[in-house]
């Protein structure tokens, strides 16, 4: 473990991964691996029909990209604040890994199933409503199981609060993350609850409830913005390096 960095965060939290580790190369070449499995066709196009085909994946490319840009940015942030490479980090990394490589199939499944569905496609791929709901069940565990692990590498980071010598602000921040991907696996949660049990003629709704993680970030960005103005601003804010 590095000895705190000179260099901090925008909200003050201090850097110390700022050096490139194996953990790190191994995570960026998984992550990128993910996205190369994204793309719609590695081979070039011969003909404008088969351009149209491939064309017609951008937008399922597209958003399944920047879920996966925004797990990598919150996967870059946490090793660039704690610099942790204990054993409990790296088996936690990698079953976070293994959870994004092996659903990056249903990922791109669902989204490009919704895209045909918003222009208008054909949307044969489901035999029956049935398969929709363990597709929604499918992607609600994974959803559960990607930001669980987050909460379980925050944890990991807090239970080591004395080793990495946390201040007031790093330890707000901490419990914070926790909250934070604690109630975006509650959300997946309750939408495969959802998925189990509505009828299977509103199993849209399931995947209607993903649309609360708006509301969940800005009461969430709400609030820590507010206990870290609080605790910048009481009298132990003054021993903070």
């Amino acid at each position: 473990m590095s000895a705190p960095h000179k260099d901090t965060d925008s909200d003050g939290f201090r850097l110390r991964g700022t050096a490139f580790s194996r953990i790190d190369a191994f995570s960026d070449v998984v992550f990128g691996f993910a996205i190369t499995l994204l793309v719609v066709s590695l081979e070039v196009p011969h003909t404008f029909a088969e351009l149209n085909h491939s064309l017609r994946g951008f937008i399922p490319f597209a958003v399944c990209f920047v879920l996966l840009v925004l797990l990598w940015y919150s996967h870059f942030k946490f090793f660039r604040r704690y610099g942790l490479h204990d054993n409990g980090t790296i088996v936690i990394n990698a079953a976070l890994l293994f959870v994004v490589l092996f659903y990056v199939y249903p990922l791109k499944f669902l989204f490009t199933v919704l895209t045909n569905g918003w222009i208008g496609q054909d949307i044969s791929a489901f035999g029956s409503t049935n398969q929709m709901r363990e597709l929604m069940i499918l992607y609600g565990i994974g959803f559960i199981a990607v930001y669980g692990l987050f909460t379980t590498l925050h944890w990991n980071a807090w239970r080591q609060r004395i080793a990495l010598q946390l201040n007031p602000v790093e330890l707000f921040l901490t419990r914070s993350a926790m909250v934070e991907y604690t109630s975006m696996a509650a959300v997946g949660l309750v939408s495969v609850f959802i998925a189990l049990f509505i009828p299977r003629q509103y199993i849209g709704v399931a995947g209607l409830f993903y649309m609360s993680l708006s509301l969940v970030g800005w009461g969430h960005g709400h609030w820590e913005s507010r206990q870290l103005r609080r605790i910048k601003s009481s009298p132990a804010a003054e021993m903070l390096p």
